[in-house]
């Protein structure tokens, strides 16, 4: 292997809008491999949610939960649940407030009830299951990130006033990440790249979403997608084409790592 590395957020970026790898981002990654770059994933999704990612790329490292957890190789290198007492006093905000909210581990995400359409139409969008229910998982779980699903600008805001010591990054029209303050995907990054002895100039990152900036900020050279959002554009050092429009294969040529002949 050799002294770079590239990190690729999953929705918006690896998938296209029908959350499907195209062929020229598996061709494109397997290329990367074959030459030695170490090849890695970055995303806000849990790890449940992207195991066949792994497995379809031929990848084993990877930052989840924007940052909260973190594995180079196969194996876990750093982990930073959330406070238990913050989460007692949001879930029970939650339910006070008639919401819904799910909890994710490193292998689970459980719902604090069933059949709740913000729910449902939240991971439909992801093209993933109804959760399990569990409303007491975060009592003896490490919970490492919360979804909220509320659709209301406002009933958001109640929870950011009340909890400044969170970050609320919403990621659907029902659903909202709740995350500690401290935390990104950049945080995650730097551990894998503290143990593997590379340096942040040898990083590269590609990434689309309003949880990618700390990412595309940290790297040596960040990467946005055609169709990420304004604020990641602004931040990024190279714009590619979209995720349906072979924009990893086309930022990777761009940013220098892949040649075109090559793949």
């Amino acid at each position: 292997m050799n002294n770079k590395i590239v990190f690729f957020d999953i929705d918006g970026t690896l998938l296209n809008e029908e959350k499907v790898i195209p062929e020229t981002t598996k061709r494109a990654v397997q290329t990367l491999q074959e030459e030695g770059i170490h090849t890695a994933i970055a995303t806000g999704r849990s790890p449940q949610m992207f195991d066949w990612i792994l497995q379809e790329l031929n990848i084993d490292s990877y930052v989840a939960l924007n940052g909260q957890y973190a594995v180079f190789e196969g194996e876990e290198i750093y982990s930073n649940p959330m406070n238990l007492d913050l989460l007692t006093e949001v879930a029970f905000m939650v339910e006070s407030n008639g919401h819904a909210i799910s909890y994710c581990d490193d292998q689970y995400i459980k719902v604090s009830e069933k059949d709740n359409p913000f729910v449902l139409s939240s991971y439909h969008s992801l093209k993933v299951e109804y959760p399990p229910v569990d409303r007491d998982f975060y009592k003896h779980s490490s919970v490492y990130q919360c979804h909220l699903f509320c659709e209301s600008p406002a009933e958001v805001e109640q929870y950011i006033n009340r909890f400044p010591e969170f970050s609320f990054i919403r990621w659907h029209e029902y659903a909202v990440d709740i995350l500690p303050n401290d935390c990104s995907k950049a945080v995650g990054i730097g551990k894998i790249l503290d143990l593997a002895g590379l340096e942040s100039e040898n990083c590269y990152a590609f990434g689309d979403g309003l949880n990618d900036l700390e990412m595309l900020s940290f790297v040596g050279t960040g990467v946005a997608m055609g169709n990420a959002v304004p604020h990641v554009k602004a931040v990024a050092d190279v714009i590619t084409s979209s995720s349906n429009e072979d924009g990893i294969l086309s930022g990777l040529i761009e940013i220098g790592l892949l040649e075109k002949e090559t793949v």
